[in-house]
């Protein structure tokens, strides 16, 4: 196996296990808005390190006014993107909650239409409804199971799906000056500066003192946020991006399995086949005519 495809795959694997170290902490009584304060700052924090020990050159703003670049994708896309899907996750399961948070690429189209006039084909057309069956299945509205899944998992997994797919649209602006890892870095700066006065200091100031409480706040940021990251990147760099695309999608297989196998989680057949058709649609739409687009949503991490 190229070394490349190694890179990526272990990356996408490490951004399955995510919904780990977020189920952990929330069982020391930690909120999802919480959860994606601590993201964002060990995260910001561990990037800001690395670039400034390895690419110094790559903290550069080239102007004031690109800020504006990374509050898009800093808060209107990281901070909402994970405040859904951290929910969806305490309101659901991981399985679910990772389904749904796959219709991304499907918003990715259709606001790619929008903002930047890029066709609808048939072809677009038929993933599209892929995805929306894929969706029903998933959250059992089909067969008419209306009670398998909350409508509140429902609109948060799909909002975390939403969510994710703005972090491309707002990136395609961004890349015009700077690197994905630039990008990346200044988004989760942007995020951890914006959502700190939201955090209770006085009433969980003790339990951030905890070692398992560092142990798993660190573990978020660094393994599958900071350095999935880095290494799924260092691996596109050395192959195509459409093999890069099938690769990744071991991350909700990893998800999935992780809910499933640690925290005893249901998943139906009739979800698997759901599941298999969101991805089945994701892989259509990053192979046919939106490999940028589509590659900027490998992120953030960005589950």
């Amino acid at each position: 196996m190229k070394k490349a495809y190694l890179y990526i795959i272990t990356g996408a694997a490490l951004w399955g296990t995510i919904s780990w170290y977020v189920k952990n902490l929330y069982s020391f009584g930690f909120t999802p808005m919480e959860v994606v304060i601590l993201r964002a700052w060990s995260t910001a924090l561990l990037l800001f390190l690395y670039l400034l020990f390895f690419f110094r050159n790559k903290l550069k703003l080239k102007s004031l006014k690109d800020i504006r670049y990374f509050l898009g994708t800093g808060i209107l896309s990281i901070t909402f993107f994970n405040f859904c899907l951290f929910t969806a996750i305490e309101l659901s399961t991981i399985p679910v909650a990772t389904a749904l948070l796959y219709t991304a690429p499907a918003f990715v189209m259709i606001l790619s239409f929008l903002f930047f006039k890029e066709p609808i084909t048939k072809g677009k057309l038929m993933a599209l409804l892929t995805t929306l069956i894929g969706t029903c299945l998933v959250v059992e509205v089909i067969p008419f199971n209306l009670n398998a899944v909350s409508l509140s998992a429902i609109i948060f997994g799909i909002g975390a799906g939403f969510g994710y797919s703005l972090y491309s649209i707002f990136s395609k602006f961004a890349l015009r000056k700077y690197s994905s890892l630039s990008i990346t870095t200044y988004t989760f700066i942007i995020a951890a500066i914006a959502l700190s006065p939201l955090f209770p200091y006085k009433e969980k100031w003790e339990l951030l003192m905890y070692p398992e409480v560092i142990f798993y706040t660190l573990g978020l940021g660094f393994l599958p946020t900071a350095f999935a990251y880095i290494i799924y990147t260092h691996g596109l760099n050395h192959t195509e991006a459409s093999k890069a695309s099938i690769l990744s999608t071991v991350e909700p297989v990893v998800a999935t399995l992780i809910g499933i196998l640690i925290f005893q989680e249901t998943f139906s057949i009739i979800q698997s086949i759901g599941m298999a058709c969101i991805l089945g649609a994701v892989l259509f739409i990053q192979l046919n005519n939106q490999p940028k687009a589509v590659n900027l949503l490998r992120k953030t991490g960005t589950s």
